[in-house]
């Protein structure tokens, strides 16, 4: 049976909960093992999957990033993001990427799920990812 691990940066717990139920919630239906390990912002997301590297066939981050007056959201995303897809791409594993990038929190709710909306839920939408790439592997052009 194949594991995946949950990395939850629960910063806005109230806005990742429901994102991790959700992706659980599709790993578990495919029948995959699931972990959680919970850190305290999307910056520690990349440690955290680093030290479990070898323990997990696949990784979904979750977190949230609200963006504030200050650069602080854009330098925090784009350092965290990297870091996620070098891992990914150096330690050969799928990493599905759950992190919900927004403006204010309403957009924040409307991606996790918690208010209802057409947009889609991230953490599906991260499980998802990597469920296809365990099943069908990437496709030899």
């Amino acid at each position: 049976m194949k594991k995946i691990l949950i990395v939850n940066a629960n910063y806005y717990n109230d806005i990742t909960s429901k994102l991790v139920e959700s992706a659980i919630k599709i790993l578990k239906k495919n029948k995959y093992k699931v972990n959680i390990k919970t850190v305290p912002g999307i910056f520690e997301i990349p440690i955290a999957i680093r030290k479990s590297i070898s323990k997990y066939d696949a990784f979904i981050a979750i977190g949230c990033v609200i963006k504030g007056q200050t650069p602080h959201f854009d330098l925090i995303c784009n350092s965290s993001f990297k870091a996620i897809l070098d891992l990914s791409i150096i330690y050969n594993k799928p990493i599905g990427n759950g992190i919900i990038t927004a403006l204010n929190k309403k957009q924040a709710y409307q991606r996790s799920g918690k208010i209802k909306s057409k947009k889609p839920n991230k953490g599906v939408e991260a499980a998802n990812a990597i469920l296809s790439i365990l099943r069908y592997g990437l496709k030899k052009t």
